[in-house]
């Protein structure tokens, strides 16, 4: 009689480390697996190897359980600078960014990382440069949209033409 096994072809051991990323809290249960696998007399390098780790991470593990027992299982707080923006400030552009922003006096129809960077140096007094801003725009759930190019004197008549000129014309490197 054979084992039982998993069928189904989307569950493979990319998708399930990718979840265990996902999945807060996973990645402890990673750790104990690791190393428990460890104990079981498992080399670093193949419980790397299976975890789709680095070998050294494995090695940090177990050098931790080695000094703090079992209690160097949990994830440690790690430091780190702190955000320009506070939380008053995060939830204010949160709600900013949901609104349209010609209504507060910017002159642009849609939000992205210049109008961001403007709407804090004018309102918050607090300079950013457009790609943090952009990134602001990303953490607090929000996406980056193309801009939408439109001809001031364009007209649904001319419109049709215009394209049809444009594409008939021809590159530099053809004529």
């Amino acid at each position: 009689m054979r084992g039982l096994e998993v069928t189904n072809k989307s569950v493979t051991r990319e998708a399930l480390l990718m979840m265990a990323e996902k999945v807060p809290g996973a990645w402890i249960g990673l750790r104990i697996a690791a190393l428990l696998l460890s104990l079981e007399g498992w080399k670093s390098t193949q419980v790397a190897r299976l975890f789709g780790l680095t070998r050294w991470s494995v090695v940090k593990w177990i050098q931790r359980m080695n000094a703090q027992g079992v209690e160097g299982v949990k994830e440690v707080q790690r430091s780190g600078r702190p955000p320009r923006l506070g939380p008053d400030i995060q939830r204010a552009l949160e709600e900013v960014l949901q609104k349209n922003p010609r209504s507060l006096g910017l002159k642009r129809n849609r939000w992205d990382g210049v109008v961001v960077a403007e709407y804090l140096e004018r309102v918050y007094g607090m300079p950013m440069k457009v790609r943090q801003a952009q990134r602001w725009i990303g953490r607090l759930g929000f996406s980056l949209r193309p801009p939408i190019y439109r001809y001031a004197q364009a007209t649904e008549e001319g419109l049709k033409e215009f394209q049809e000129a444009l594409k008939k014309t021809r590159k530099r490197s053809e004529k």
